[in-house]
């Protein structure tokens, strides 16, 4: 395991859920880092998330819907990669506290268009600033290539999910 790798680990956890991390290959040491980057991404926006009585999908919902205004609940499920049913609630509560609006679409009439209402674009903006800026905080820490690297990296990966 590298030095930089030992280093975002807690000092207690040289076994995460009896994995043995210091018997890592270079590819597990990746895909570690990415595990514990995306928790340092999302731990503000969360504990924001939380104190507010919502869960990280709700964010993921607003965050999709906020950036496809007019997506159909069927279309923002695929572009989310879950579930009708695990859809559903989240959904159902972000209409009810009425951060998204749900109209029937003047094209298909059985078809239900989501937009975000103006609380719900200020909810959804504030929950992503907090990631924004531990992203912007990471990204000035890299160069220019790493930055470059890291989203060919990126889009790499985004493309598999599109397989």
């Amino acid at each position: 395991m590298s030095t930089s790798l030992r280093s975002i680990l807690p000092k207690s956890s040289r076994h995460v859920n009896y994995v043995d991390l210091t018997m890592s290959d270079s590819l597990d040491e990746s895909l570690v880092l990415m595990h514990f980057a995306f928790r340092g991404l999302i731990r503000e926006a969360d504990d924001f998330l939380d104190k507010h009585g919502l869960s990280r999908v709700h964010h993921r919902i607003l965050f999709a819907v906020a950036r496809s205004p007019g997506v159909n609940v069927g279309s923002l499920q695929t572009l989310l990669g879950v579930s009708k049913q695990a859809l559903h609630r989240p959904l159902k509560q972000l209409l009810e506290l009425g951060y998204v609006v749900s109209q029937r679409s003047s094209l298909e009439h059985r078809s239900k268009e989501l937009t975000l209402s103006a609380a719900g674009r200020a909810f959804e903006k504030k929950a992503t600033s907090h990631e924004q800026r531990a992203m912007k905080n990471a990204l000035t820490k890299a160069s220019a290539e790493g930055v470059q690297a890291w989203r060919a990296i990126m889009l790499a990966l985004a493309r598999e999910s599109q397989r």
